[in-house]
């Protein structure tokens, strides 16, 4: 029993938290190529983005000399990543009032 307690409490090697990152990407990227609701889009880009912080967070607290600079990363594509979903949201919100959809197929032009 206290074996099993150690290696819970023991810490996630570097390749564990690279491995999961990995799995979210390729989630995100295969949710982002197959999907066609534009909002199903945008979280697989969200997904994508996450997995990026992830592995810049992984790789701040592995390195020695990084110093906080890939969690301060992290904070920055975090900012933008509001940013764009701000913008893209708006921009589905104005093409579904204008079309009555937010299929990616059936949006082939950007004329109102």
């Amino acid at each position: 029993m206290q074996q099993f307690l150690d290696q819970l409490n023991a810490q996630v090697p570097l390749e564990g938290y690279l491995v999961v990152a990995a799995i979210m990407f390729a989630i995100g990227a295969w949710g982002a190529l197959i999907r066609r609701n534009a909002v199903v889009v945008f979280m697989c880009v969200e997904l994508m983005i996450n997995a990026v912080n992830l592995t810049l967070v992984a790789f701040a607290d592995f390195l020695p000399g990084a110093g906080g600079a890939g969690a301060s990363y992290a904070v920055l594509v975090i900012a933008i990543a509001a940013a764009e979903v701000a913008v893209g949201l708006a921009i589905v919100l104005a093409i579904f009032r204008t079309r009555r959809t937010v299929n990616i197929d059936e949006v082939d032009s950007l004329r109102g």
